[in-house]
């Protein structure tokens, strides 16, 4: 069978050399920038990771991961994934379960021991940072990383921060955080517990040349409810501390929540595993503007959770609540309609939301706060020189992935400050949007579902509540990534060119463009399963 026309010109025939003169564009390969690392507040590289993982090089892949995020096996568990909101792959089947992927790598570490890579030469320098949450621990492993001495104090008895004193076990198992913690702390990260720090500026007198502040919102928001004596209101930190300590909060067998976040739901849930009979959350606005997860929410209806919805607490007596309920007004805010119902209740547990201790900053002059955070600047630097700040002190956000990239993005300013330079971030790719895709050249993959917990051994016990997957399904999920915005080798530009004008570089090099051949066709563009050619206007 001959060849097409176009593979069997001659070497001497007037098109094997010469495109012509009707070439208005030209292909080029760009790499564009994946939805899901746009979408990733620690700023991981998740496309290079996976392709890592989907290739069976786990270790590598965890390499690659924690560049960027050195606490996998926790955020594996507790982040709330919006890079799967962004994966394009939703719009062919559904997102691949990036956070599941994470969670296999970061558990695979803990088991094989694996360590993190050298240091780079000791640059003499050292750096406080004050509080061991995830900003600190990230904070102090980019900036060891970098070389500099990273020492933190931190003013609790055991390292973690609002990981371990925020977060329930049922979500975050403590072996996990302390091995992850350990790899930190072999690595050389300095920590000293039961370190409290009252003024900054004192404590970097001895001998640190900056600091970063990444103190978590520990102190728990008020609000005035009339009570009796002998009615019991608690605060939502104050309960969920008091599960590290020896023995756990007795919060009685009819137990009231007052909030409407994630925390609020982690003490519902937390009081039900304690014995409750019934544990209700009374939240004054509805269901779609509750700012808990959606996930958290069914998770914790399946497990007999009750929310009164539209309802706010007037008054708190020896042995139930008063509620009044609420109706929304024409704006779809509540508003009170003077309709009263009671609920028994041994105990109500405020979870109102937190503020961070900023008392260590008195007399720092240059820093303004405003509405309870630090105002800092591009690099995270705080208006006193030297001094920088993330996490929940310096961000509405607050969340462990969000921490982790403020202490990462902190570490790179700290470094070039040392160095007496301004850090600049590379500027970022265009998006690889859905558009840009041909998406009907994947299969249909379904996401793989982690295994849940029964209902009756989640209401009865701390057992963690969402499995992990295992080898098989774990590179499944990960080679169900698209590779949106950047080559991976498929081959079509070069079997779809009618011009031979595609060459191979070898394996893992990609390929160009013989422009002596290509005629501007665009075909190779429209082709393309992962958007990564262009046309571009031809060059006069």
């Amino acid at each position: 069978m001959d060849k097409p026309f176009a593979i069997t010109l001659n070497p001497g025939s007037s098109l094997a050399n010469r495109t012509g003169s009707w070439r208005t564009f030209r292909p080029e390969y760009v790499d564009r920038l994946p939805p899901c690392n746009a979408a990733c507040p620690a700023g991981e590289n998740i496309q290079g990771w996976l392709f890592h993982a989907e290739s069976g090089d786990y270790e590598k892949a965890w390499r690659a991961l924690t560049e960027n995020n050195p606490l996998p096996a926790i955020m594996g568990r507790v982040c709330y994934h919006p890079c799967e909101g962004g994966c394009n792959r939703q719009y062919v089947d559904s997102s691949v379960g990036i956070n599941s992927v994470e969670r296999f790598l970061g558990d695979e570490a803990i088991k094989r021991g694996w360590q993190f890579d050298a240091p780079a030469a000791a640059s003499g320098k050292r750096v406080l940072v004050v509080g061991s949450g995830p900003a600190g621990l990230s904070a102090a492993y980019q900036l060891t990383r970098m070389g500099h001495k990273a020492v933190i104090y931190e003013a609790g008895p055991l390292a973690g921060g609002m990981m371990r004193f925020g977060i329930p076990k049922y979500r975050l198992p403590r072996d996990v955080l302390d091995a992850e913690i350990k790899r930190l702390l072999d690595f050389g990260v300095e920590i000293h517990l039961q370190t409290k720090v009252s003024n900054v500026l004192e404590a970097m007198q001895d001998g640190f040349d900056a600091v970063f502040l990444g103190v978590g919102a520990h102190i728990a928001k008020r609000a005035y409810i009339p009570a009796g004596d002998a009615n019991k209101v608690l605060d939502a930190v104050a309960v969920l501390r008091g599960m590290e300590g020896e023995s756990a909060p007795m919060l009685g067998r009819k137990v009231v929540v007052y909030g409407g976040g994630n925390t609020a739901l982690d003490v519902a849930r937390t009081a039900k595993r304690l014995g409750a009979e019934e544990a209700i959350i009374v939240y004054r606005r509805t269901r779609e503007k509750m700012p808990a997860h959606d996930f958290e929410v069914e998770e914790a209806l399946q497990e007999g959770i009750s929310i009164k919805w539209l309802s706010t607490i007037k008054e708190a007596g020896e042995s139930d609540i008063m509620v009044e309920k609420m109706a929304l007004d024409d704006k779809g805010f509540p508003q009170p309609t003077g309709e009263f119902e009671r609920i028994e209740a041994d105990s109500v547990v405020l979870a109102l939301g937190q503020d961070a201790d900023l008392s260590l900053l008195e007399n720092v002059p240059g820093l303004v706060v405003d509405k309870g955070l630090i105002q800092v600047d591009a690099g995270m630097m705080t208006g006193h020189p030297g001094v920088f700040a993330g996490g929940d002190m310096a961000g509405n956000e607050r969340t462990v992935t969000v921490a982790v990239g403020h202490g990462k993005k902190a570490a790179r300013a700290i470094d070039a400050w040392l160095r007496g330079e301004t850090y600049a971030p590379l500027p970022k790719h265009e998006l690889a949007t859905f558009e840009r895709m041909n998406a009907w050249y994947y299969s249909d993959a379904p996401k793989t579902v982690r295994p849940v917990l029964d209902i009756i051994r989640r209401q009865s016990t701390f057992e963690e509540v969402l499995g992990g997957l295992d080898e098989g399904n774990a590179l499944f999920e990960a080679r169900r990534c698209m590779s949106c915005g950047n080559c991976f080798e498929c081959d079509n530009c070069y079997g779809v060119c009618p011009d031979n004008a595609v060459i191979k570089l070898g394996p893992g090099k990609r390929f160009k463009f013989n422009f002596d051949y290509c005629k501007g066709c665009g075909v190779c563009v429209a082709e393309c399963p992962c958007g990564a050619i262009r046309m571009v206007p031809e060059e006069n």
